[in-house]
């Protein structure tokens, strides 16, 4: 399965992720230039458990084996990336895509049972990204290529159904990794990634055990409702010299996990305004929204603006 894109918009530019994603792609270049060939640089800078070197904890989740290898990865990163440091903010997630490859190599150094073999790339610090993804946005949808007899299908996946299939396979094949000795995959390394994702959302301050929990059992499609109605008629309030009007809008508990847009219609008068209200993912009831120049118009032409509060429903 091959993820083609996520319906998660992020709410700010992902400007560490493209930053991690550029330095990827450059190393990768050098690595081309290097004197000694492509296999020389790897072996001489990527993680080697029978030389272990302590840079070569850093230095091998920024190395690649081939092209192909460098663009499932950056791809990969490039889909799921932005929405953790969507919500992390961007100092915390380069602490914490850091922690993931180090903690991925770590895991590799002590359960690999090929020692001499080079291991290199970002996909050990990605599956820590993917393991955040899963408990973050567990009912986001993943839009998804699967080859069938060839032919290519596209289905909208939930996040915890791709993800969970994904980290099955990483341990089914790290557990018979002694029969793919040679497979070219550092499968533990990508199980260790996963795992020290999930448990750094909480270190981090990305998110309490408690809303974990909320998250995964919200995301199960016989316990949680999928959505409110698309339009939404709002009837905002406002009195005495307040500029401002007041009114709500409701979302369900899936909603304010993955995010949604809604059309809300505001009655003025003898007419009605729509508008369309972006909803940010992860926002929960008792939050406001603003929409900006839409309350009681000044003497002086100018306007006040009209707050949702966010509801349960």
């Amino acid at each position: 399965m091959l993820p083609i894109r996520d319906v998660n918009p992020s709410t700010r530019k992902p400007i560490v992720n493209n930053v991690l994603i550029g330095i990827c792609v450059v190393v990768y270049i050098l690595e081309l230039s290097y004197s000694g060939g492509l296999n020389r640089f790897v072996f001489d800078y990527g993680l080697v458990p029978a030389r272990f070197r302590l840079f070569s904890l850093v230095s091998f989740m920024f190395l690649h084996g081939g092209f192909w290898h460098l663009v499932l990865n950056m791809w990969f990163l490039f889909i799921f990336g932005d929405n953790i440091e969507d919500r992390l903010g961007s100092g915390k997630y380069l602490v914490f895509y850091l922690l993931c490859g180090l903690f991925s190599g770590l895991v590799h150094l002590l359960l690999t049972s090929h020692p001499a073999i080079p291991t290199v790339g970002a996909s050990g610090a990605i599956a820590g990204v993917m393991g955040a993804y899963l408990v973050l946005f567990p009912a986001a949808r993943v839009l998804t290529l699967v080859p069938l007899l060839f032919i290519p299908f596209f289905f909208e996946i939930p996040a915890f159904v791709f993800l969970g299939f994904w980290f099955l396979i990483q341990l089914l094949n790290a557990a018979g990794s002694s029969a793919a000795a040679f497979s070219g995959v550092a499968w533990w390394a990508h199980v260790g990634g996963f795992v020290a994702g999930i448990g750094l959302l909480k270190v981090l301050g990305g998110m309490s055990q408690k809303e974990m929990a909320d998250n995964l059992r919200d995301a199960a499609p016989r316990t949680a409702k999928k959505k409110t109605p698309r339009l939404q008629v709002v009837r905002p309030t406002g009195g005495g010299d307040d500029r401002h009007l007041y009114g709500k809008i409701f979302i369900t508990s899936l909603e304010g996990v993955t995010g949604t847009v809604k059309t809300v219609n505001v009655p003025s008068g003898f007419h009605s305004r729509f508008y369309r209200v972006k909803v940010p993912p992860g926002i929960k009831p008792g939050a406001t929204l603003r929409l900006a120049g839409l309350g009681k118009k000044l003497p002086d032409g100018n306007r006040g603006d009209v707050y949702l509060k966010v509801e349960g429903k």
